[in-house]
């Protein structure tokens, strides 16, 4: 007869050979370089300190009754966007939970830190890949239901835009938004879109390219024209398509031909497998996706845009809404807001959130050492506010009606050559509009560098920022992009940010503490409705003319 072994012995040896077989696969990913992106988010799932984090910290901007960054944000109604919010110019209206300004990092000294990295060891940095880590971690994960990347970016982009990794996404070249986003303020950031499948096929069910092309200029028309002319006053540059294709007269010139490099009458539908699809103006289709790199500045590099990421967004509109609940959806969101009710949105940061209008968001950020993890409940928050009912959107997106137009707006983003056009119904350009109303180049006034570069002696310098308009000797990259020092120093102040890991306290490379931001808000006047500095022409769109 055998000897048995003690129960305890062998559950002993059970826990030995479980804890060893656990090890080796630990062992197994750290050889691989793989890591677990999703510990945080699972570990503070459901977790929110600051219930309204919706609201940027660059709200709480001081506007000493003079300067207005307020107006490229909250604007009136424009098109399918029914939601007039540019009264939130001349008034505070905050709940009681967002009056108290919750980004503590906004009053962060952090030169000290900053000043014992060095350049070399900051370039390093930003020039390591911490996307292709992520997608390689993302590809093993158990149970995992959100987005993995599935864009091969080392495989890069043919000379049309579209990823050579047959993933079907397409870069998009366009106009960065006014203030906190261009790259002088801290970041670069490139955006990708892909359409569904139907979209990219014929009607036989074949992929086609030229199919692919035509529905995406087919969307390009439709998200940046002007959506309150008439039908037939529209006219949009875009690439060379076969309108043939589609049996409709695009160009408006009689005839249905190829190589047509104008959209002067919009279709009711869309090209291909797709042709069931109804074109709507200023919406977009059910299955679009976009990706979106949010990257630290690298002066080395085209357009400064380095390697390193300091976020990955991605959405996709799950729901499209008809006409009649999207009024309903913003008079509901206004409904909430008036009533003092905190926000809330369906999902998780493992599946992504969920706002009212159709839209599911998921995001990567850093984790301390610098790997792309998932954002968290609250930080994912964060982004909503931006992407829901705010005045300026088109379809609560930014990029696409943006795009420069036609051929040269599909590729990957770079200021360069790119000129500082007016936004639609505006004279002036964009970049000097907003310095004019801003008194500074971003909603704080922190820029040192821009006051001293355009605002020598107070002033604004409007002949230099006019060089950047259409006809003039400049381009973007000249206004925008920051000096080699600035931009190392912002790479350094956020590096410092990402090591403490509280983004939920704000997110913005600062260089010094703010001034121009309130720790708390009481509600009431803005002070800009009596100096007459509230506008309400703030436009996404932009005209190319």
């Amino acid at each position: 007869m055998k000897a048995r072994l003690p129960s305890s012995v062998l559950a002993c040896g059970l826990l030995v050979a479980l804890a060893a077989a656990t090890c080796g696969r630990r062992e197994e990913r750290a050889a691989e370089g793989l890591y677990d992106p999703l510990a945080r988010a699972r570990e503070a799932a459901g977790r929110v300190n600051n219930p309204e984090a919706s609201v940027p910290p660059l709200c709480y901007t001081k506007t000493g009754g003079t300067s207005n960054p307020c107006w490229v944000c909250h604007t009136s109604a424009h098109g399918t966007n029914v939601r007039a919010d540019a009264h939130l110019q001349e008034e505070y209206a905050f709940s009681d939970v967002a009056r108290e300004n919750h980004y503590e990092n906004l009053f962060v000294d952090r030169s000290a830190e900053i000043a014992q990295m060095s350049d070399e060891e900051i370039l390093r940095y930003v020039r390591e890949d911490n996307y292709t880590p992520l997608r390689r971690a993302l590809a093993s994960a158990r149970g995992y239901e959100g987005y993995v990347p599935d864009l091969d970016l080392d495989r890069g982009f043919d000379d049309e835009g579209f990823a050579r990794d047959g993933s079907g996404f397409r870069a998009v070249r366009f106009k960065p938004f006014p203030g906190t986003f261009w790259p002088t303020n801290g970041s670069t950031d490139d955006v990708f879109i892909r359409l569904p499948e139907a979209f990219r096929t014929d009607e036989h069910g074949k992929p086609s390219r030229a199919i692919y092309a035509l529905n995406l200029s087919l969307l390009e028309a439709a998200i940046t024209t002007d959506p309150d002319a008439k039908a037939e006053r529209i006219d949009r540059v875009i690439e060379s398509v076969d309108e043939r294709l589609l049996g409709e007269d695009l160009d408006g010139d009689g005839a249905l031909s190829a190589g047509v490099t104008r959209v002067r009458r919009l279709p009711r539908t869309y090209a291909g497998a797709a042709s069931s699809e109804p074109l709507e103006r200023g919406i977009y289709p059910r299955g679009v996706e976009f990706l979106h790199s949010v990257r630290y500045l690298d002066p080395g590099a085209p357009g400064y845009v380095a390697r390193r990421m300091k976020e990955v967004r991605y959405s996709r509109k799950v729901l499209k809404l008809d006409r009649w609940a999207l009024l309903r959806a913003y008079e509901r969101e206004q409904d909430e807001k008036d009533e003092g009710l905190l926000p809330v949105y369906t999902g998780s940061a493992t599946s992504g959130l969920r706002n009212a209008f159709g839209w599911q968001l998921q995001g990567f950020i850093e984790d301390a050492e610098g790997r792309l993890r998932l954002s968290t409940d609250e930080e994912h928050r964060f982004c909503m506010g931006c992407h829901s009912g705010l005045g300026v959107t088109v379809d609560q997106t930014f990029a696409l009606a943006r795009k420069v137009p036609g051929r040269e707006g599909w590729r990957v983003q770079d200021l360069r050559g790119m000129h500082d056009v007016p936004e639609l119904g505006h004279a002036d350009p964009e970049v000097l509009t907003y310095l004019r109303r801003v008194g500074g180049g971003d909603e704080l006034r922190a820029n040192d560098e821009m006051l001293a570069r355009f605002f020598p002696g107070g002033v604004l310098a409007e002949s230099e920022l006019r060089r950047a308009a259409p006809g003039g000797d400049r381009d973007l990259a000249f206004l925008l992009l920051p000096s080699r020092e600035r931009a190392l120093v912002l790479d350094k102040a956020y590096r410092v940010i990402v090591r403490g890991q509280r983004f939920d306290l704000g997110r913005d490379a600062l260089l010094r503490p703010a001034v121009n931001v309130h720790r708390a808000i009481e509600n009431g006047s803005t002070d800009l409705g009596k100096a007459d500095r509230v506008y309400t022409d703030g436009r996404l769109r932009l005209d190319w003319r």
